[in-house]
């Protein structure tokens, strides 16, 4: 039954939407604690190009699954959703309301539908994969793979080494396409999922805003943070850290690969990219209320019916307003 489910509010939302002030808007608001669901956040020194709240936000409002990995560690799906789910009992336990946020949809998926069985991670294949790569270039393996798996390929950005190689070896390990095994698996969790996505309604208006964004991330030191991970000397492009949009472009500047006004045009257009990929997952996902974050009396709306539906079980969510 509805009413014997904790409710966890989800926001979601292409990057550069606002979703951070609108979650401390909630969490100051409603008995919210914040879960971040962002695969860059997690990591320790990445800090200006993943638009982590600054000290003093955090000691105002704090966020659980950020600023807990070193940069050279790998993190999964699978141990986000175990740690999100730690996370969330704790919060429910203590009477409060997990409010996830983030526009990592894959860690969304994660939780909503669970995780299918795969294949662990295959040194030798994943070597052989990153040779391949080296000499003719991850869109020629994205081309290898939408011949074997084109609905993983058709979702995949041609230059999304990591998830481009995943497929690769789960292909290989397997003899099955990846997206024929992504079926999800795991008993229903026991919570209501009022689910929320911040978006502006206008294309132009988000390109502007990731544009705007960048810049002030660049005057902000956004070159001098890469520089730090550069100068460490343990890592590299093929850590999954590493490959982040805007630190990705600005490690090719660092190597002398691109000039400084190339690669930040190229970060633009990544985060583009990326931001067009999230709003196509969102678009496919069930029960999402949508918000415009061109409004300007977005974040009282939004209060008004969170409080409304956390208050009633049985309230309409979707809203109808």
């Amino acid at each position: 039954m509805a009413e014997s489910l904790a409710p966890a509010i989800c926001l979601m939302g292409p990057t550069a939407s606002g979703k951070t002030e609108l979650a401390v808007r909630l969490a100051e608001t409603l008995p919210c604690d914040i879960i971040s669901v962002d695969s860059a956040q997690v990591y320790r020194g990445m800090d200006i190009g993943t638009a982590k709240p600054d000290a003093a936000l955090l000691r105002r409002v704090p966020h659980r699954l950020i600023d807990f990995l070193d940069p050279a560690e790998r993190y999964s799906a699978a141990q986000f959703r175990a740690d999100a789910l730690r996370e969330m009992a704790a919060i429910t336990g203590a009477g409060r309301i997990p409010l996830l946020v983030g526009g990592t949809g894959l860690y969304f998926r994660a939780l909503f539908r669970g995780l299918s069985t795969l294949p662990a991670a295959d040194a030798a294949v994943r070597a052989e994969l990153e040779t391949a790569a080296a000499a003719r270039g991850w869109p020629a393996l994205h081309a290898e793979l939408a011949a074997v798996d084109p609905a993983t390929a058709a979702r995949l950005h041609p230059h999304d080494a990591q998830r481009i190689q995943r497929a690769l070896e789960v292909y290989r390990l397997t003899g099955r396409p990846l997206s024929a095994q992504q079926t999800g698996g795991g008993a229903a969790l026991p919570y209501r999922w009022l689910k929320v996505a911040l978006a502006p309604a206008e294309r132009a208006e988000l390109h502007r805003r990731i544009g705007a964004r960048f810049e002030a991330m660049l005057a902000a030191g956004l070159l001098d943070e890469v520089r730090r991970l550069y100068a460490r000397g343990d890592l590299t492009p093929a850590h999954p850290a590493m490959r982040a949009v805007g630190y990705r472009q600005l490690w090719q500047h660092l190597a002398g690969e691109l000039d400084l006004a190339t690669a930040s045009q190229r970060a633009v257009a990544a985060t583009r990219q990326y931001a067009k990929r999230q709003l196509t997952w969102l678009r496919a996902e069930t029960g999402v209320w949508w918000l415009d974050a061109r409004q300007a009396d977005i974040q009282a709306r939004a209060v008004e019916q969170l409080r409304h539906a956390l208050s009633n079980s049985q309230a309409n969510w979707p809203p109808v307003v």
